[in-house]
């Protein structure tokens, strides 16, 4: 098997092998898994309070798991380690096949799903999956069900084609889109057994296109949570009340007025705000370069008021790069205390609450900008009225801090590059996220050494959390490729 020195990059007729494997496994069993996964509501468990009595999460990590295993990978170990009242996570490790390897590359991915949200085309559904032109849609198959299977993909890619690698072990979550408020227990249970972790891969970003490999180089933190403001007990006849009783939504504007100028959308706090490394920026104008216009076109917007389409914050292509992934932003993404537009009556209501999401650049402290967040709101109200502000999470974990790349190493950049060309003729590109995965902070500072590969398949148009999610197949064939590419690199 280890015939070949490993010191020696792929040679372009093993780079075809390894994208072949790829393609026949993603046509073949992928796709076919995926479909399955799809069709199971395993929302995560801030969407579904019954996630341990509805069974759906323990049924995608149980069918990912079996296939798993099925793979008969030589030396595989697989776990489903379950914490008490929290969501299971898959482990598994594989050993080396490169000789004299102490290292190890971890892998990542999480099951559980966001929820269904409206607004999608009359023949597709969050739970309906249909592969139509080489898109799979459906919820979560692109964010990110596909992860477990394409890493063990790019692990027997290798394997198959005599081709050496590191010690392999993944992390397979189901908490993830709740801010990975469990993992981090899971953590520190298996940091004894991951060992010296040279290389991350973690499956769960984006692509700037779909045409070249993306890296990601920065992630924003988040704090989501719920602001509730309560004038009265009960609705009131709006023409009796109206003017001496104070709208509850009036109150909620000047509360947010503190947080956010409605103008512009600027954060006011400092404390929100992080200085931006000049590597990042200089990266943002080579991206911008490359995508163009496209970095604000590509989202659906409405019609405007002149019969145009609606327009963003900046149309300039760098500064709406530093904007999605370094400028902190809130937004409303849900609201209570409000009937339907039917059942709308002359009614004061007693309270408004909203679901608020405040993203926060790579190098602010999540958990203590949910706090600095809660006595913002808070404190001082208007009109003596209630306001509370509960954020999602747990205690001590109330705010998922954000990610800024540790520098390439010169194999990494390599074979990154390699990588791109070999499965993609287009070298690779660098980009930083909006998003925001909790695990990638949690390694960076328990291996501080290790490089990390952020990489995803969620493209232009691909709404990941909203309607018509999709999963680009062609490109996760070539991103399992180049996956494997780049561990076979690894040292």
């Amino acid at each position: 098997m280890n015939a070949r020195d490993p010191l020696l990059p792929l040679q372009p007729d093993e780079s075809a092998a390894l994208a072949a494997f790829a393609e026949r496994t993603w046509d073949e069993e992928i796709v076919p898994a995926l479909t399955q996964y799809i069709a199971i509501p395993a929302k995560s468990p801030m969407f579904d309070a019954d996630w341990q009595k509805n069974g759906y999460i323990e049924r995608v990590v149980r069918d990912a798991a079996t296939w798993v295993e099925g793979k008969k990978v030589a030396g595989l170990k697989l776990e489903v380690i379950r914490l008490e009242g929290r969501t299971p996570v898959i482990y598994f490790e594989v050993p080396a096949t490169k000789p004299g390897s102490t290292d190890t590359i971890c892998l990542y991915g999480h099951l559980d799903k966001q929820p269904e949200f409206n607004g999608w085309r009359s023949d597709l559904g969050p739970w309906t999956p249909k592969y139509e032109n080489g898109l799979l849609y459906g919820r979560g198959g692109a964010d990110d069900g596909y992860a477990i299977y394409a890493s063990l993909t790019a692990i027997l890619a290798l394997d198959k084609q005599g081709i050496p690698r590191p010690r392999c072990v993944g992390i397979i979550e189901a908490c993830e889109e709740s801010g990975s408020f469990d993992l981090p227990a899971y953590i520190d249970l298996l940091r004894p057994r991951l060992g010296n972790v040279a290389l991350v891969v973690c499956l769960d970003s984006g692509a700037g296109n779909y045409d070249q490999l993306w890296l990601t180089t920065s992630l924003r933190g988040n704090v989501t949570g719920t602001l509730k403001v309560e004038i009265l007990t009960e609705g009131i006849h709006s023409g009796d009340a109206s003017g001496l009783v104070p709208s509850s939504f009036r109150i909620m504007r000047q509360v947010l007025d503190r947080l956010e100028d409605s103008k512009t959308g600027e954060l006011l706090p400092q404390s929100f705000h992080c200085q931006i490394p000049g590597d990042r920026v200089e990266q943002a104008k080579a991206t911008a370069a490359i995508l163009g216009d496209e970095v604000w076109k590509r989202f659906p917007w409405a019609c405007g008021a002149d019969g145009g389409p609606s327009l963003p914050t900046t149309t300039d292509p760098v500064q709406s790069l530093i904007n999605r992934t370094w400028k902190p932003t809130l937004s409303v993404t849900g609201v209570d205390g409000f009937p339907e537009l039917k059942n709308a009556g002359n009614v004061l209501r007693p309270y408004t609450a909203f679901k608020l999401s405040l993203r926060l650049p790579p190098l602010v402290d999540g958990n203590e900008a949910a706090q600095k967040l809660k006595t913002l709101l808070e404190d001082n109200a208007p009109y003596n009225a209630k306001v509370t502000f509960h954020a999602d999470g747990r205690v001590g974990a109330q705010g998922a801090s954000g990610w800024n790349a540790p520098s390439l190493a010169t194999w990494m950049e390599d074979a990154l590059h390699a990588a791109s060309q070999a499965h993609y003729g287009a070298p690779c590109g660098f980009i930083g996220q909006g998003g925001t995965i909790p695990l990638m902070g949690m390694l960076q500072q328990g291996f501080p050494q290790a490089q990390m590969m952020v990489c995803g398949v969620l493209g232009p148009k691909s709404n990941a959390h909203g309607p018509n999610e999709f999963l680009h197949v062609p490109y996760g064939k070539r991103l399992t490729a180049a996956v494997a590419q780049v561990m076979a690199a690894c040292p």
